[in-house]
């Protein structure tokens, strides 16, 4: 198996350098991962990067907006199935693949892996000892979480495979995987109890969580770490530690649960 990088012109705070697409090929068959959004340079360096190879699929992770928009367009190019977990914002897949099936790509067969949590249609794809991990892992930084409780358990799913690469849907390429790994669920373990430690100091919203957890991260981006927030507190409120109901709002109520 080849995989060469594509690297998409979105640079940002929340993307970092931008989106990896990923060309993966074997024995002249290639499939296209993770396209990215619809932009006309780099439409045309994924077409340029596959020339000569017989293209057998266009697949996303999952549907955010810097990953999937360019997939239907790209497939309809080559003429061949997008695909991915569901439908969604952009993208609508002509296979939808579950948990455990198989792309197969040349000689390389590609498993995919549904892993919840930074958003619920995500998938993984694993081969051999290689895991194309979308936005469930990325290079250098954690991630925007949605469901706490999902991700931690998709998190201890790759605990369970033996790896030796991860590539990442932002950022550059891991090298030592169970270590990012056991960094990731260390991560989480360590906000929630920071979650918890802020709720039972007198913090009484969402916002003022944020403040107080996140006092030391850009405020930009106090935005995207209310939905990891409420994230936490969904899952601390399902196991009876918190009261909270306003999932995704920065005014929503929150307060440690009696007895907690």
């Amino acid at each position: 198996m080849k995989v060469e990088r594509v690297l998409a012109p979105n640079p940002g705070l929340f993307t970092g350098p931008g989106t990896n697409s990923y060309l993966i090929e074997d024995g002249g068959e290639a499939v296209v991962l993770d396209p990215g959004p619809v932009e006309a340079t780099h439409r045309k360096a994924l077409i340029a990067a596959c020339e000569g190879l017989d293209v057998r699929a266009v697949i996303v992770t999952h549907t955010h907006p810097d990953h999937a928009p360019l997939a239907n367009p790209l497939a309809r190019w080559f003429q061949v199935p997008a695909l991915g977990y569901e439908a969604g914002p952009g993208f609508r897949p002509d296979h939808r693949l579950a948990n455990g099936e198989v792309v197969e790509v040349g000689a390389t067969s590609l498993h995919a892996i549904h892993t919840p949590g930074h958003s619920d249609d995500h998938l993984c794809f694993l081969s051999g000892e290689v895991l194309f991990t979308g936005d469930h892992i990325m290079g250098g930084s954690s991630v925007l979480i949605t469901d706490a409780a999902s991700y931690m358990d998709s998190l201890h799913k790759l605990t369970d495979l033996k790896l030796d690469r991860l590539y990442p849907g932002h950022g550059e390429e891991i090298e030592r995987p169970t270590e990012v790994i056991s960094w990731y669920i260390a991560h989480r373990r360590r906000r929630e109890q920071e979650i918890l430690a802020a709720v039972a100091a007198g913090c009484r919203t969402v916002g003022e969580v944020v403040e107080d957890v996140y006092r030391e991260v850009d405020p930009a981006l106090h935005g995207l770490a209310v939905h990891s927030v409420c994230a936490h507190l969904k899952k601390l409120a399902a196991e009876g530690a918190v009261r909270f109901e306003g999932l995704g709002r920065r005014d929503a109520p929150v307060e440690l649960s009696e007895g907690s």
